[in-house]
C-alpha cells in the first residue's frame, strides 16, 4: 500500500469519526443522559438505528458524544505534550551536552519510569476521577515523547552548514532553533503527533474502561465495553460496536500518519519517483 493510499484511507476512517463528534455538539438523535427502561436492549431499526442499551440509551447517539469524548481528550493531551515537549527538546539539542540538556533528559527519564495510567491512578488518588484528569496524566507522559523526538531530530541539525552560517551572523540559539531548526523537524512532529494522538486515543479508553476517565452521565467508549462485558453473550452489540470504533479511528489515525510520514519526508518522495 503506497503512502497516498495509505493517506486517503487513514483521513477518510478519521474524518468519518471527526464528524460525528462535531455533529454531536449541536445534535443526537436521543438524550444520551435519558434512561428508559422500557426501551431495554432493543434491536436495531426504527428509532433506534443500531439498537439500545440495557439502560434504554441509543447506542448511535452514545457513539457519537463517546467520540466526541475520546478525542477531545486526545487532542488537548496531545497539545500539551507538544506543547510543551518540543520547547524542552529545543532547549536541550541547544545546549547538547551541557547541564540543561541533562536535566531536561534526566526529567524525562523519570516521567517514562510511569506509564499513563500508573499517573492518571496517582492524579485521580488525589483529585479524583475525571476527564480533565485523564487528559492531565496522558498530556504529562506524552511531554517526554516529544522532547526526546524533538531533541533526536534538532541535534543532527545543529552541525550542518547552514545553521554554522547564522551562529557565524550572531544568531542566538533561541532564535536558531525557532528560525531553523523547528521549521525543518516540522514533518517530523506532525507525523509523531498523528501517532500520539491514536494512542491517546486508546489511553483514553483504557482509562475509562477502569473508571479513571470520563464519567457519567457523559459517554465514553472505554465504559460503554466495561459496562458491557457482562452481557457480551446476551446483547454481543453492546461491545462490538464501541470495540469496533476504536480499532477504526485507531487504525485512521495510524495510517493517516504513515502517509504523512511518506508525503512530507523529502528522500521518500524522491524514492518513489
Amino acid at each position: 500500500m503506497t503512502g497516498r493510499v495509505q493517506l486517503v484511507i487513514g483521513g477518510a476512517l478519521s474524518a468519518v469519526f471527526l464528524v460525528a463528534a462535531a455533529v454531536s455538539l449541536v445534535w443526537v438523535p436521543h438524550d444520551v443522559a435519558a434512561l428508559n427502561i422500557a426501551d431495554r436492549l432493543r434491536p436495531p431499526g426504527g428509532a433506534y438505528p443500531l439498537g439500545t442499551d440495557q439502560f434504554g440509551r441509543d447506542l448511535l447517539s452514545m457513539l457519537m458524544v463517546g467520540a466526541r469524548s475520546s478525542i477531545a481528550v486526545a487532542l488537548v493531551a496531545v497539545g500539551i505534550g507538544m506543547g510543551l515537549g518540543v520547547p524542552l527538546g529545543l532547549l536541550a539539542a541547544a545546549n547538547r551536552g551541557g547541564w540543561l540538556d541533562e536535566l531536561v533528559m534526566r526529567m524525562n527519564d523519570l516521567i517514562f519510569a510511569f506509564p499513563a495510567l500508573v499517573i492518571a491512578i496517582l492524579i485521580t488518588a488525589v483529585f479524583g476521577p475525571s476527564a480533565v484528569n485523564a487528559i492531565l496524566a496522558i498530556g504529562i507522559f506524552n511531554i517526554p515523547v516529544f522532547a526526546r523526538v524533538t531533541r533526536g531530530a534538532a541535534l543532527s541539525l545543529w552541525t550542518l552548514d547552514y545553521i554554522l552560517a547564522a551562529r557565524v551572523a550572531g544568531k542566538g540559539a533561541a532564535r536558531i532553533s525557532v528560525e531553523h531548526i523547528l521549521p525543518n523537524i516540522a514533518n517530523l512532529l506532525i507525523v509523531q503527533g498523528s501517532i500520539q494522538f491514536s494512542l491517546g486515543i486508546l489511553a483514553e479508553a483504557g482509562m475509562s474502561y477502569v473508571g479513571l476517565g470520563a464519567q457519567p452521565p457523559t459517554p465514553s467508549w472505554g465504559r460503554m465495553l466495561a459496562e458491557a462485558q457482562t452481557m457480551i453473550y446476551t446483547a454481543p452489540a453492546l461491545a462490538i460496536l464501541p470495540g469496533l470504533c476504536i480499532v477504526l479511528l485507531v487504525l485512521g489515525l495510524n495510517l493517516m500518519g504513515d502517509g504523512l510520514r511518506d508525503a512530507l519526508d523529502p528522500r521518500l518522495r524522491r524514492a518513489a519517483r
